[in-house]
């Protein structure tokens, strides 16, 4: 994503601004100037500031967002530092606006409007059948899982709630004698993952099932590990309008945002074999979590990079639990 290393400043005056109307905003590039690429970076990302969008799709800013769209619609890769000094040419500039246009008036995520999000340094694609990857697993796998796999040969990795199958294909590239198997409960999703494993050529290593959780599962696994649904009732009333672009059923998760994740703590000990790890991300609900079950001592991961919310479990400290899990205290 785009840093600002050359040291240039483009100071931008409000009033230049394009100004949003009934009618939609006036070109964020206007067709009567010249732009380097920098200059255009900048002004799209002081637009994007003007009209209040909202960002947490792979970009956590308004530099960043505009940096992706800019060098995707001039056909230039997102991760490799560019020539900011490059002139853009007119059919450049327009392609540009299309893109900054959209994002602006419809608040579609980068992801959707590029067909393309990075997960764990990967490229993969991204559409409205699955929510845009953006999770500090990544770092997990990234980082030989922070040892919970040590000493294990050939592991088994189930990943739940799979949606487009970012983290599943993530965990087989990263450990290259895993074999993953990954479920989701929407068709739709399976089917971005699907292509998702033909590009990444993973089909004789990880495995796309459909159904709820384990229920289309046999046998167990060294690794549980999952990003399911857990925004609360009240996170889901008050999301912004970019994350109603994607499947509700990949987001809501109950009033206390633990729906499934109850199940998971009842069943995976089920699924795992002796010092096997379930490894689930909750984000904000983790303050929920332990309010549920007040007496079960539960592992946060620890993220370099940022991130909170991913707890850990071994399968024996989960078979301790089960009354608690089972009673919901």
């Amino acid at each position: 994503m785009y840093k600002p290393e050359l040291g240039l400043v483009l100071i931008i005056l409000r009033a230049q601004l394009g100004r949003s109307s009934d009618r939609g905003i006036d070109l964020v590039l206007p067709l009567d100037n010249e732009f380097t690429l920098e200059n255009a970076i900048r002004l799209a990302a002081a637009q994007f500031e003007h009209e209040g969008l909202s960002y947490g799709h792979g970009t956590d800013n308004a530099l960043d967002e505009a940096s992706w769209l800019v060098l995707h619609a001039i056909g230039l890769p997102v991760d490799q530092v560019p020539d900011y000094r490059l002139r853009l040419s007119a059919a450049q500039v327009m392609a540009c606006n299309s893109l900054l246009k959209r994002r602006i008036e419809q608040r579609l995520p980068a992801a959707y409007l590029t067909g393309i999000a990075w997960f764990a340094g990967l490229a993969f694609l991204a559409d409205s059948r699955a929510l845009v990857p953006r999770s500090p697993l990544a770092e997990f796998i990234t980082n030989e899982f922070f040892g919970l796999l040590n000493g294990q040969l050939s592991p088994r990795i189930l990943d739940l709630c799979t949606g487009g199958g970012c983290i599943a294909i993530a965990s087989a590239h990263y450990r290259h004698d895993a074999q993953i198997v990954a479920t989701d409960l929407s068709t739709d999703a399976l089917a971005l993952a699907a292509l998702n494993v033909q590009r990444h050529d993973m089909q004789s290593r990880v495995q796309l099932r459909q159904g709820s959780l384990f229920e289309p599962v046999d046998g167990t696994f060294n690794l549980i590990v999952s990003n399911p649904p857990y925004v609360d009732a009240t996170d889901i009333a008050q999301m912004p309008t970019e994350f109603s672009h994607e499947p509700m059923m990949g987001l809501a998760a109950g009033d206390d945002g633990l729906d499934l994740v109850r199940i998971m703590l009842q069943q995976a000990a089920s699924y795992l074999n002796p010092k096997g790890y379930l490894v689930v991300e909750v984000g904000n609900s983790g303050a929920a979590l332990e309010a549920a079950f007040p007496t079960v001592e539960f592992g946060w991961l620890q993220f370099a990079q940022g991130g909170h919310g991913v707890f850990v479990l071994s399968r024996e400290e989960l078979v301790a639990a089960a009354n608690h899990f089972s009673r919901n205290d």
